[in-house]
């Protein structure tokens, strides 16, 4: 029974019309996101980001009244003690040596009895936000109550976060166990919210309520809780209707290029424009929109009621008929 129990995915998966699909995360009976929680989350994201069948992902929690509690304290205590006290310096070089490890799978299996598993494991957790943040498949966090730490740094890496209305909060408790945020927090929820805003967020180790957290940027919407799902199901629907290879070249150049200087980010938004230029998709639709224009002299756009039908479309041009009320 306990091997039946142990084989049982952690993650519940819920497929939607539109390649929309719902995953559920942490099962565990106090929403903690735990060692094993991890793998599976990396690998629906790889999934996610290879498969043209998936395009949208919506997160949310297994907990009744929580997207993800936090890690499992445990699982982070335990990892650390294996770790001798060492300098900045030092976890430095073991982290690049893990993201080295990691690559190859005869590496990852020497690794796998050492403590440099660890920094294995998280940097398979960075990698799979750095995914998320590129790819051409859209991710909602649907936070259906509180988030702290993990639960937190997963949404930083959505697109979209929405939340139920009720007594919820989102934000980073770590530095109250001696830690910083260590899966993200201390780079990404700072370029939403702003620098100063953040740090003191995760000085103090306190988190934005959830009307506090909309005021500053941290989620983008707050929803009846009998309306979550479906409303951010819509959501990534709504995103994911648009072009794919737009879609990750918009999120490369500002996920990517807002982290470099204005000339670096300038250059990667070029490169990606160009590259654009010449696809497919991006051709069929300049020239419809060329021929549309020819054919009602006037732009598509600045036709009446074409610009929400273009939004609901996810195109500039289109039949029609595609666009329902």
């Amino acid at each position: 029974m306990s091997q039946q129990a142990a084989a049982q995915p952690r993650i519940k998966i819920e497929e939607h019309e539109g390649g929309v699909i719902i995953a559920r995360l942490a099962p565990d009976a106090l929403g903690l996101f735990g060692r094993d929680d991890a793998p599976e989350f990396i690998e629906l994201v790889r999934r996610a980001d290879r498969d043209p069948a998936i395009r949208a992902v919506v997160f949310t929690g297994s907990h009744p009244s929580r997207f993800i509690s936090h890690a499992e304290i445990s699982w982070l205590q335990e990892d650390g003690s294996a770790i001798p006290p060492v300098s900045t310096r030092i976890t430095s070089a073991v982290a690049k040596i893990a993201h080295w490890a990691a690559r190859y799978r005869l590496t990852r299996w020497a690794a796998g009895k050492t403590p440099l598993m660890g920094g294995i494991q998280l940097d398979d957790l960075h990698t799979a936000y750095l995914r998320m943040a590129t790819s051409s498949t859209i991710f909602v966090a649907a936070l259906n109550g509180s988030a702290l730490g993990i639960g937190a740094e997963i949404s930083w890496a959505c697109d979209l976060r929405l939340m139920a209305e009720g007594d919820h909060f989102i934000g980073h408790p770590e530095i109250l166990m001696g830690i910083p945020p260590g899966s993200g927090g201390t780079q990404r929820m700072p370029r939403l919210i702003g620098l100063h805003r953040g740090l003191v967020a995760i000085l103090e180790g306190r988190p934005f309520p959830a009307e506090e957290a909309l005021a500053v940027g941290a989620i983008d919407e707050i929803v009846p809780a009998d309306q979550l799902m479906s409303r951010a199901v819509e959501r990534a629907a709504h995103l994911a209707a648009r072009p794919t290879e737009a879609i990750a070249a918009v999120k490369r150049a500002v996920n990517v290029g807002g982290s470099l200087s204005m000339a670096d980010g300038l250059h990667l938004e070029r490169s990606e424009f160009l590259a654009s230029l010449p696809q497919p998709k991006a051709q069929e639709l300049m020239k419809g929109y060329v021929r549309d224009t020819v054919e009602n002299g006037e732009l598509p756009l600045y036709q009446p009621g074409g610009y929400a039908a273009a939004l609901q479309r996810g195109t500039a041009t289109g039949d029609k008929e595609e666009v329902t009320a």
